[in-house]
């Protein structure tokens, strides 16, 4: 068994990561962390915890996390995981680290610094850490000891905009990602922007135009720009440039910029984001399979000029030449689930650990547009981190995240 510390424990995030390994046969949670609820049993923190035999809520302290744990998720405010995964790791190396927050995700320092407005407190772990995506990184979370969640936001993002960037489809800076998200992804602390009536029957932007999430956004699409990822995120993809989609080494700092545009609605959990971006070559309307690459870099694809065809036709959806991208990228990723005749929504991935995407061409604007839909409590922050932890220990990758999304 894995013994798992939660620092963080009485947040929206702790007590969904308490939640769902609770039901992981191959983890056992020994130590319960939060510095506002000490002293206190989980079940007063989170009432349906009701009747599960969970340790206590204690106080947090680096000695005890590093002795009693295997893996510690730290799902705690900006500045707090780097100080105290240094003590941890000088305590005990052999000990993961999972950052739930942002202490580890901008490979900068500097950047951190300009964009959380504090400085960071472990640059010399900063470059240690792998990006916790395991669609896109899975070899080189398997060998970290830091992995750094990635953001509900990014995630979304990412996943929704990884095919195109890393095939080289779309101008790299005509991309915009309008996201939408629930009131929960803001924490529990009270404040009165999240106040039940003042964001009841209401919808707003946030964070215009400098919002946090979007250097890490840009940061990961450069990478996968450079390295033309494939599927699966491993040796020969992961680590480097992906067969049949050569590298993008006249991407520079400067090649990719993002206009990214959050909004909260009055709903409890989910996200939804609607990615565009400009197409390089003219609106594809057809996949023709094909044993080389063409000049785009997608794989056993020839990308077709052709007139604009109906999206269905009297045999059912007929997948173009992006929607079969998508499903060849993402084939053996049990998480992302491609959609053709339908669009994602966040009712259909609640409390799963599921990234719904679907893809569609405007011909008339030689746009591409990308939905992505996933819970920002589980696949944007506690799924993805179990999702990681079952890697770093070589578990099968869906223990603990079986659940089907609730409906309605």
């Amino acid at each position: 068994m894995v013994r798992v510390g939660v620092v963080g424990a009485s947040g929206y995030t702790g007590g969904e990561l308490v939640r769902l390994l609770i039901g992981h046969r191959e983890a056992a949670l020994t130590v319960l962390a939060s510095r506002g609820s000490a002293g206190k049993a989980a079940a007063e923190v989170y009432p349906n915890l009701r009747g599960y035999d969970l340790p206590p809520i204690s106080g947090i302290a680096a000695d005890s996390l590093a002795r009693d744990c295997d893996v510690v998720f730290i799902a705690a405010p900006a500045g707090v995981a780097a100080l105290l995964a240094k003590e941890i790791l000088t305590a005990r190396p052999s000990v993961r680290i999972v950052d739930l927050g942002a202490d580890f995700r901008l490979k900068s320092p500097a950047s951190y610094q300009e964009w959380y407005g504090v400085p960071h407190e472990a640059p010399d772990l900063v470059a240690e850490a792998s990006y916790g995506l395991p669609e896109l990184y899975r070899d080189e979370i398997r060998k970290s000891r830091i992995v750094a969640n990635p953001g509900c936001y990014p995630t979304a993002a990412l996943l929704a905009l990884a095919p195109l960037v890393s095939r080289g489809i779309v101008d790299l800076r005509s991309l915009i990602i309008d996201a939408k998200s629930g009131v929960s992804g803001a924490g529990r602390t009270p404040s009165p922007g999240y106040h039940f009536p003042e964001c009841e029957e209401n919808l707003r932007a946030y964070g215009v135009p400098r919002h946090r999430h979007t250097p890490e956004i840009e940061q990961e699409l450069r990478r996968l720009a450079m390295q033309g990822l494939g599927p699966r995120g491993e040796a020969g993809c992961g680590t480097g440039t992906a067969a049949g989609a050569p590298g993008r080494a006249d991407t520079d700092e400067d090649g990719i910029t993002v206009t990214f545009t959050p909004h909260l609605v009055p709903m409890s959990r989910g996200i939804l984001v609607t990615a565009y971006g400009l197409l390089k070559t003219p609106a594809p309307a057809v996949a023709v399979r094909s044993g080389a690459s063409n000049k785009t870099g997608l794989p056993g694809y020839v990308l077709r000029d052709a007139a604009p065809c109906p999206e269905t036709t009297g045999e059912g959806p007929r997948p173009d030449a992006l929607t079969a991208l998508y499903e060849e990228f993402y084939a053996h990723e049990r998480f992302v689930r491609v959609l053709r005749g339908s669009l994602p929504e966040t009712k259909a991935v609640r409390g799963s650990n599921f990234c719904d995407i679907a893809v569609r061409i405007d011909v008339r604007t030689g746009r591409v547009v990308v939905f992505s839909a996933l819970d920002n409590l589980v696949k944007g922050a506690a799924g993805q981190a179990i999702q990681n932890m079952n890697v770093l220990f070589g578990l099968e990758e869906s223990t603990g995240l079986e659940a089907p999304p609730v409906w309605p």
